[in-house]
């Protein structure tokens, strides 16, 4: 199981769109290697002037009274991944999608794996050396089966 750093001065702050605040956290997992569009850049979040890649999430819907974002409706994630991750790609999602419940609350999040990229030697940045023991590459293999599958949905 990976570790995630905590967040640095200037990350993770509550007064910024909602889709960055995500995008920050998202990026603070070791073994992201980076936010993906997914098929056409379909998955984003259109904020005045910019586009934030990657992460859809709906802010407050207009005229709502409950105080925050819509409570029901999902965030949709979409990552690259260094692999291997010293966790199997569910565990990952599963990382993921616990680093932004800790931004958007008990909302749903589906997390989409959308490729892999060789992890660089040794332990991946951010993780601790107690992470990675042995010869365990960190998970299954990544040819053509269920968990090596670039684009499965797994969260």
């Amino acid at each position: 199981m990976s570790t995630v750093p905590p967040p640095s001065r200037g990350e993770g702050r509550a007064d910024g769109p909602l889709p960055e605040r995500v995008a920050a956290a998202v990026l603070r997992h070791p073994a992201v290697a980076r936010l993906d569009g997914g098929p056409f850049g379909s998955v984003a979040s259109y904020l005045p002037g910019r586009r934030v890649v990657g992460v859809r999430a709906a802010e407050k819907a207009p005229g709502d009274d409950t105080g925050g974002a819509r409570a029901g409706e999902p965030v949709e994630v979409s990552v690259v991944v260094r692999w291997p991750a010293g966790s199997s790609l569910p565990e990952l999602a599963g990382e993921i999608a616990a680093l932004v419940r800790g931004v958007t609350g008990d909302r749903p999040v589906d997390v989409t794996v959308a490729d892999l990229v060789p992890a660089p030697p040794g332990p991946l940045p951010g993780a601790g050396a107690a992470d990675r023991s042995g010869d365990d590459p960190g998970g299954p293999a990544t040819g053509r089966g269920p968990a090596g599958t670039p684009g499965m949905r797994l969260a």
